[in-house]
């Protein structure tokens, strides 16, 4: 199985008939992706890319049935159209969108913890390249073809990296389960330790690498929980190693503010949790053969 999506998730796109939605919808159009209708307000009663488009969200769930969806809306509107897919019943959104407010993501936050747990959607992003589960359904803006299918699962807050993890472990013959891109931006839908409770529960995945950076306490506590609770092995690579304290990375979230958040902390401390780590962003795919190689 794959975690999050698959070949017969119904996908609508948020923004669908812009510049951006139009060009991303046509690469997941072609890789295979089930995207079943686009939502532009004031368009709705059109055809897009061959695909129905509505005013809302509520709209595509009722006619359609609509699980999934993909935000690329500008920054200001970017917030509201997540909650509109909360409101509408979709289960998992993934949020392009790169500089929402961070006040807007805060009152996201707060609106998608009042639904029960059983009905809350599942956020990724914002600021991220998405999720694909390579050869079944692609929900972002990567590369499809660095994707080869197999057993590892990746979870990461940069999407670069990510797509230098696939390339890497695809030289080397080794597929992917999933690849979910959690965002960089402080505040996001879903951290680490959250995708790393679903891949314990995919037995198709038997590894999961783990990309992370300087900043924050989300990498510790997700080594935490593969400590604790994961009987797969995790691989790590901890980006910023060379990092001053107080100097921003790319990530808006990338910034050592306290102790414990800098590269070389975290790094130790995931060692002495049991996680592998990778020493460069150029040996992950050989750290992952390596783990691979001693199941």
């Amino acid at each position: 199985m794959a975690i999050l999506i698959n070949e017969r998730t119904p996908i609508v796109i948020q923004g669908f008939t812009g510049k951006i939605g139009t060009f991303h919808a046509q690469d997941m159009i072609n890789y295979g992706s089930n995207i079943v209708a686009g939502i532009t307000p004031g368009k709705g009663g059109v055809q897009h890319l061959g695909r129905p488009v509505f005013n809302t969200v509520k709209e595509s769930v009722e006619q359609l049935g609509a699980e999934a969806s993909i935000i690329f809306v500008p920054p200001a509107f970017a917030a509201d159209s997540i909650m509109e897919a909360a409101e509408a019943g979709i289960k998992y959104c993934v949020a392009i969108t790169d500089g929402i407010p961070t006040q807007d993501m805060m009152k996201v936050k707060n609106y998608l913890k009042n639904f029960p747990e059983d009905r809350r959607m599942v956020l990724t992003g914002p600021n991220c390249a998405g999720t694909i589960s390579p050869g079944r359904a692609m929900l972002g803006i990567m590369p499809g073809h660095i994707y080869m299918p197999g057993d590892v699962g990746v979870v990461g807050r940069s999407g670069t990296l990510g797509y230098e993890a696939a390339d890497q472990m695809k030289a080397l013959g080794i597929g992917i389960s999933t690849s979910v891109g959690i965002g960089g931006d402080p505040i996001n839908g879903s951290s680490h330790r959250k995708i790393l409770e679903k891949f314990e529960q995919d037995p198709e995945t038997k590894v999961v690498l783990m990309i992370g950076e300087i900043g924050g306490p989300q990498e510790i506590e997700a080594g935490f929980f593969a400590k604790e609770q994961m009987s797969k092995p995790v691989v790590a690579y901890i980006a910023g190693l060379t990092a001053p304290k107080g100097r921003r990375m790319g990530h808006a979230g990338a910034i050592i503010s306290s102790t414990g958040e800098s590269a070389s902390e975290k790094v130790e401390q995931l060692l002495d949790m049991g996680v592998t780590i990778s020493p460069t962003p150029s040996a992950m795919g050989e750290t992952v053969a390596k783990v691979l190689a001693s199941l």
